[in-house]
């Protein structure tokens, strides 16, 4: 087993499947859960999980945070502050269709923003992996119709949404300088501190605006959920994904969403899967195989 999860592409898969029951859930939830009180306490049941085992590697890797601020900053204000604030705020106004082909460029982002900063160039087969698996993303999106594409409507959500794609970018190349030698665990945790106090104003606003969580057993079960398999598991997988195998094919794996959200609406929602599912499920992992393959 602890072989099985010393594999970083199983990680990130996980990660990923966790993301898009995120996805699911913050849309089913939006009436119950105000977009900053979702955020907020999601985040704050993580804290309470990551806490007792960081707080063991906080007082011999003091130093080691302190020299690393700046970073720790920049990745819990977007890590933890930003990209899932902006996409619960996304998901008050969009469709999921539009939620499902914006996010599908954060792998272009990334790999932009890494070869602007980084000088990370992809080599060929690489760039040609990812164009193939983004098609198959759009396939699934666009229900296997290119018109579908050419209507889409922006709104104020979808706004929400491209600045959550390049938010969730930044943070993903931004991984490359945290702090070298901070345990995994007492890292999370000090960006996810980070990120409450960031949060704390804007949910202090929201509630003051009159929004409040509308508690029933729905509201509870969403946040246990993004409590502690998107936010304390899945951030665990993908920032060990990201340190090794690095940003540009990690970022990849968000191909995979539709991928799963395919899968969950099948399971949850009794949505058969049609033509478009498979041929886009198939050149997303084409282009997954085409990208890892040495």
């Amino acid at each position: 087993m602890q072989k099985l999860f010393a594999n970083p592409y199983l990680l990130l898969t996980l990660t990923v499947l966790f993301w898009s029951g995120n996805m699911v859930v913050g849309r089913g939830a939006r009436a119950d859960i105000p977009p900053l009180a979702f955020a907020f306490w999601r985040w704050m049941i993580a804290f309470v999980l990551i806490a007792p085992l960081a707080y063991p590697h906080l007082k011999t890797q003091w130093p080691l945070l302190k020299r690393g601020w700046k970073t720790l900053l920049v990745l819990g204000i977007l890590g933890v502050g930003g990209y899932n604030t902006f996409a619960y705020l996304a998901l008050q106004n969009t469709t999921a269709t539009n939620a499902a082909l914006l996010n599908s460029f954060v792998p272009i982002a990334t790999i932009a923003i890494s070869w602007a900063f980084l000088g990370k160039h992809l080599r060929r087969r690489e760039a040609i992996g990812v164009l193939v698996s983004l098609l198959g993303a759009l396939t699934i999106v666009s229900r296997g119709d290119p018109l579908v594409l050419a209507h889409l409507n922006l709104n104020i959500g979808d706004v929400w949404m491209l600045v959550a794609v390049l938010d969730w970018a930044i943070y993903t190349v931004a991984l490359a300088w945290r702090p070298a030698g901070v345990h995994p665990m007492l890292m999370l945790g000090s960006t996810v501190a980070i990120g409450l106090t960031a949060l704390g104003p804007a949910y202090a606003w929201e509630l003051w605006q009159g929004r409040q969580i509308h508690v029933n057993l729905t509201s509870l079960s969403a946040l246990a959920y993004v409590g502690v398999f998107p936010s304390f598991v899945g951030y665990i997988f993908y920032n060990k994904g990201v340190a090794d195998v690095g940003a540009n094919k990690a970022s990849l794996f968000i191909h995979l969403m539709p991928v799963f959200g395919t899968l969950l609406s099948f399971l949850f929602l009794g949505e058969i899967p049609l033509w478009f599912h498979y041929l886009g499920i198939g050149l997303i992992f084409s282009g997954i195989w085409l990208t890892m393959k040495r």
